[in-house]
């Protein structure tokens, strides 16, 4: 019997606590690279190295659905969040793998220090090619897809004081209202 994964995917997971233009510029530096048919966007439910979230997974799947929605080639997939629980990327790339060829796993560059200490890394290595995301001008080895991005933001610094202008236009009212009204809670 023949499989039906015949795509090439990028598999761009977070917490996306709040989902923000640096976001975007990483999904538009992916669909640049003509690596990938499609870009998966998985938000976590709760990441793996995080002991609670801010926005409740329902509303940064809803805002990442309005954020992407003009974007051809970009689906935004809940599995992790259907699963209720912390989720390790081995269990979300197998799950993808039942409907594509070939993954791409993008990261942040912030996350190479601790990559070999993920959950079945000696797996999830042989599985997909990393792609790192630039970010705070760490060092990218030779051995990565480097992806140039040049967005300096993140989503803590976002939490803590609130700018409209670091948010898509689409969500920027909703999500700014939600993290002013739920700041240090």
């Amino acid at each position: 019997m023949r499989k039906n994964n015949l795509k090439t995917v990028a598999l761009f997971g977070g917490s996306f606590d709040p989902p923000h233009i640096g976001h975007e510029s990483i999904v538009k530096e992916i669909l640049k690279l003509k690596l990938v048919d499609e870009v998966v966007v998985m938000p976590t439910y709760l990441n793996p190295f995080k002991s609670k979230f801010y926005a409740p997974s329902s509303l940064r799947l809803k805002w990442l659905k309005e954020i992407f929605k003009p974007y051809k080639n970009v689906k935004i997939d809940s599995y992790e969040i259907d699963l209720k629980r912390k989720v390790a990327s081995i269990e979300s790339v197998h799950h993808l793998l039942k409907k594509y060829q070939k993954i791409y796993l993008v990261i942040g560059a912030d996350n190479l220090e601790s990559l070999s200490k993920w959950y079945k890394y000696d797996e999830l290595k042989e599985l997909v090619t990393f792609v790192v995301a630039t970010r705070d001008n760490i060092k990218v080895p030779t051995n990565f897809i480097k992806l140039k991005v040049e967005e300096d933001i993140s989503s803590t610094s976002l939490r803590k004081y609130i700018d409209k202008s670091k948010l898509s236009t689409i969500s920027s009212d909703e999500i700014t209202k939600f993290y002013k009204e739920n700041n240090d809670k």
